[in-house]
């Protein structure tokens, strides 16, 4: 399998004195983060002070504000306020690339026989499906105000999308269609 990696993350927690459980000569500042492509949790060591939900460049080459990445985190290894704010942060990332999630919506495709992507989804049955699927055979989805107008039972697709990818973040979903 090759490594992925991400160009861009989001600050979830940003930790001046390092952990409060590691040795004092080994305790430098510590920020994690939220990548933005591929939903990876990642620990860095910054150049300087970062503030929460700030974007900072992460991939390769020049980077002005994170010295290196350290290592991959789980969301078990994230501090109590990184784990609050991972649900706001990613629906903020969502949010900013809403066509790659309106082209999920108009191309997401059958797993099993009985059994279809849309349907991961939180609040998604079969009723609400058929629905979209309806809809998407008139006209494909130019946005998710486009899915709120033309499906009015829809709840908040960001929404539904942000809780998918903090589920599958979270792990133990046996189904992966955002977080690699």
């Amino acid at each position: 399998m090759q490594k992925t990696y991400e160009d861009y993350g989001v600050v979830l927690d940003y930790l001046p004195q390092g952990y409060p459980t590691d040795k004092g000569f080994k305790r430098n500042p510590i920020v994690q983060l939220l990548g933005e492509t591929h939903y990876s949790l990642l620990e860095a060591i910054p150049r300087g002070h970062l503030a929460s939900h700030e974007r900072v460049f992460i991939g390769k080459g020049d980077r002005k504000r994170i010295n290196h990445i350290k290592r991959r985190l789980t969301h078990d290894d994230l501090t109590s306020s990184a784990k609050v704010e991972l649900p706001y942060v990613v629906e903020e990332v969502v949010g900013r690339s809403e066509e790659r999630f309106v082209d999920f919506f108009n191309n997401s495709r059958p797993i099993t026989i009985r059994f279809h992507q849309l349907e991961l989804l939180s609040g998604v049955g079969k009723k609400l499906m058929n629905e979209i699927l309806n809809q998407r055979r008139r006209e494909k989805f130019t946005g998710f105000d486009d899915i709120k107008k033309r499906i009015p039972s829809v709840p908040d697709p960001k929404k539904m999308i942000a809780k998918r990818i903090v589920l599958e973040i979270k792990g133990g979903e046996k189904y992966r269609i955002f977080v690699f």
